[in-house]
């Protein structure tokens, strides 16, 4: 099954205390249906010192959230939106917003 949402895309958060931020996907995780987002979900891990030039303490880590919660993010209509793929003369695929008919 194809998610549609790939590394490096602009999605905007659906749901949860992140809802409304606009971020970028650093990471999908196609069989559990999870991207991992930029800014978003963030957890603290308590770090140990493990080598000289290594710094403990505590550090913020992003962690997966399911890819139901977010949507892919139209700058051209400043609004989340659904996509279709259209296939081009040269046998390539685009995706296109549905309210805009432009390319994301």
């Amino acid at each position: 099954m194809s998610l549609g949402i790939r590394k490096d895309d602009k999605v905007i958060i659906l749901v949860g205390k992140d809802k409304g931020k606009i971020s970028k996907v650093l990471k999908v995780f196609k069989e559990k249906n999870r991207v991992i987002v930029e800014g978003v979900n963030l957890a603290k891990k308590h770090t140990k010192k493990r080598s000289e030039n290594e710094q403990g303490g505590i550090v913020e880590v992003p962690l997966p959230i399911h890819i139901s919660k977010v949507a892919l993010y139209c700058s051209r209509c400043n609004k989340p939106s659904r996509f279709r793929t259209k296939i081009l003369e040269d046998k390539s695929k685009i995706r296109i917003c549905v309210k805009c008919n432009q390319p994301i």
